[in-house]
């Protein structure tokens, strides 16, 4: 019988990104380190191929990944615009941020440049 394994690119469209994606996680995540990408189950010319049963366990490694700008990284551009208008009106950072969040989880269908667009458009007026 033969065995399926899934590659980089079968990982990336299970997790809904790109197998750069994947491909990076694995570069600045590797064994050994604090939040190692999983090790794949087996390699074969190079390609790393990983059991399906084991996309649970990728999926909860990503989600313990830090949030974006952990590490001192720069907000997006939208982000930025959203943080200086959500201030002229008064919120402090935390607050915007939760108010972000929290409109992120009520409009799933938009993506955070968008839902950032559309809160500075609503604060103008």
């Amino acid at each position: 019988m033969t065995e399926r394994y899934l590659g980089v690119l079968g990982v990336a469209e299970a997790l809904g990104v790109t197998r750069h994606a994947v491909h990076k996680w694995r570069t600045r995540h590797p064994q050994g380190s604090d939040h190692a990408f999983p090790a794949p189950d087996v390699e074969v010319d190079g390609a790393p191929g990983w059991r399906a049963d084991r996309l649970e366990e990728i999926h909860r490694w990503r989600a313990g990944m830090p949030g974006r700008g952990a590490g001192g990284g720069r907000p997006t551009a939208a982000r930025q615009d959203y943080l200086r208008a959500a201030t002229a009106r008064g919120l402090d950072r935390d607050e915007a941020l939760r108010a972000l969040a929290t409109f992120a989880a009520e409009f799933p269908e938009m993506s955070e440049p968008e839902l950032c667009a559309w809160l500075v458009e609503k604060f103008r007026r």
